[in-house]
């Protein structure tokens, strides 16, 4: 067929108005949601930050060992996450200024057997991590895993 003069020459084909739309499309997922990847920017990615560098600090145990001493006191503290907090008076010289363990129980058990032994002399076995970054997980970087009673 020949094409009439009064009769522009097309441009565009369907294949070329499919592309079109496709392009808009992707260019307008951006666009319509920037206000969701800022928020999860802003709160999501420190949040995420903050759950590997507490699960980190948890996880791995910078040292352990033992404390031998006199329990002053235990008590479960916090408004949200309760943990035990405790001091161990580590001499006993009379005359002298008490040097003071303060620890983290985060087993009920555990703080139950040193709640039994009140009085004794303990032997505390602890681990210490440092750089936990809240203290829903406790107050101190020591946290005691064991007690039983000294020289038994």
């Amino acid at each position: 067929m020949s094409q009439d003069a009064e009769i522009p020459p097309r441009e565009l084909n369907t294949e070329d108005v499919a592309a079109v739309a496709a392009a808009q499309r992707k260019q307008g997922f951006a666009r319509r949601h920037w206000g969701k990847l800022t928020l999860l920017s802003v709160i999501g990615i420190p949040l995420l930050i903050l759950v590997v560098w507490s699960y980190g600090a948890l996880a791995v145990s910078y040292s352990s060992g033992k404390r031998v001493g006199f329990v002053q006191k235990i008590s479960k503290k916090g408004w949200v996450c309760k943990t035990w907090e405790g001091e161990l008076q580590l001499s006993n010289i009379p005359g002298s200024a008490p040097v003071l363990f303060q620890f983290t129980v985060r087993d009920d058990s555990v703080a139950k057997v040193i709640e039994g032994l009140l009085g004794n002399q303990l032997e505390l076995d602890y681990e210490e991590h440092p750089g936990v970054p809240l203290s829903c997980f406790g107050d101190t970087p020591y946290f005691v895993v064991g007690a039983k009673k000294a020289g038994g």
